[in-house]
């Protein structure tokens, strides 16, 4: 079957590979789609260590094809969105209601492909970029058939961390002012939730004008491309800065747009070597800066929470998808992300 392969020095397309059956508690599911998301991208640089050679993806949707012993709450036929968030949903964090901290769901990758004789390891266990891909269970989220698998796909990462960023870590209230620094596929979701939250004040900060119109379909009330033009519409600070774009200079900004009390939440991803700087005694007026994982979800509760919300016509999901790919097109999408052209580029099988 097709897929994309990072072997550590480059990612190639290939149609060799090889998915194992699902075990207890596992589901194999058919990919229809699957997002292209800066975070496989990081992957690739360098930016998010991981081991190789790797099957690519994490952002994806598709149709249940088998399940293992034990799987009840999906069957095969079912549409699932898939989450990355392999949690065990028995530690003291799962049973918290905070599967995000889950410790086994994250450094421990599986190897359930394989080309040949060699086993390959997959990435935030999920590898959406695959014809076929095995998860835990509970990483198979059913979804409703009218929602289309290239929107749904989008559910399991980028709307999950912004959306999630929002409701669920930032808590923001009606009438709170929100600023969006980076208005790529995770900014336009933070853009949205706070929209759905009821903020008054969306500004949204991005240095390509071009941006502005999807920006604004999206809930953001103001649209800079200067930073230190926040506060002409915010004199006092925002209750609530999202950096979204992982640059420590950015970091240092959304600290410094804080009005009292205020919180900034950090979403991008920079180097995990480096360091940012503050001024601390800025935080003696109540500023806090938080950490964000994963939008803090729940993925069984939130994808099908924003499934309805869709419905509703009240979360965007359509309007995300910016372009389609085959997936051996997926240079392709890889250069139109890296040049800004795409909201978020979505690889169908």
């Amino acid at each position: 079957m097709r897929g994309v392969v990072f072997d550590g020095e480059q990612a190639l397309v290939v149609d060799d590979l090889e998915v194992r059956d699902p075990g207890p508690g596992e589901v194999l599911v058919k990919v229809a789609a699957a997002g292209l998301c800066h975070s496989d991208l990081s992957v690739i640089d360098g930016t998010i260590p991981f081991p190789r050679p790797v099957v690519l993806g994490h952002e994806g949707a598709g149709v249940v094809e088998a399940v293992g012993a034990g799987v009840t709450h999906v069957e095969p036929g079912d549409h699932v969105s898939l989450s990355t968030l392999a949690n065990c949903g028995a530690c003291a964090e799962c049973d918290r209601g905070r599967p995000t901290m889950c410790r086994k769901a994250i450094g421990m990758p599986g190897k359930p492909f394989s080309r040949g004789d060699r086993k390959l390891f997959q990435f935030a266990s999920n590898s959406a970029f695959a014809e076929r891909t095995v998860v835990k269970a509970v990483q198979a989220v059913k979804i409703p058939e009218e929602i289309p698998l290239t929107s749904a796909a989008l559910i399991g990462c980028g709307v999950l961390t912004g959306v999630g960023a929002v409701l669920n870590r930032a808590r923001v209230d009606r009438g709170d002012s929100v600023v969006v620094i980076g208005t790529g596929g995770v900014g336009l979701n933070v853009l949205q939730g706070a929209r759905i939250a009821g903020a008054l004040k969306i500004v949204a900060v991005d240095t390509n004008p071009a941006k502005e119109e999807v920006a604004r379909q999206f809930g953001a009330t103001e649209f800079l491309t200067d930073l230190a033009k926040v506060r002409d519409v915010l004199p006092d600070g925002a209750d609530h800065v999202f950096e979204c774009v992982g640059h420590v200079a950015l970091i240092r900004a959304a600290i410094d747009l804080l009005d009292r009390h205020g919180q900034a939440v950090l979403l991008g991803m920079p180097a995990a070597d480096a360091e940012a700087t503050f001024v601390p005694a800025q935080l003696f007026l109540d500023k806090s800066v938080l950490g964000c994982r994963y939008g803090s979800s729940r993925p069984q509760r939130d994808i099908r929470l924003y499934a309805d919300l869709y419905a509703e016509g009240r979360l965007l999901l359509d309007e995300l998808v910016t372009r389609t790919y085959p997936v051996e097109d997926f240079a392709k999408a890889v250069e139109d992300a890296e040049a800004g052209r795409v909201a978020r580029g979505v690889l169908t099988f």
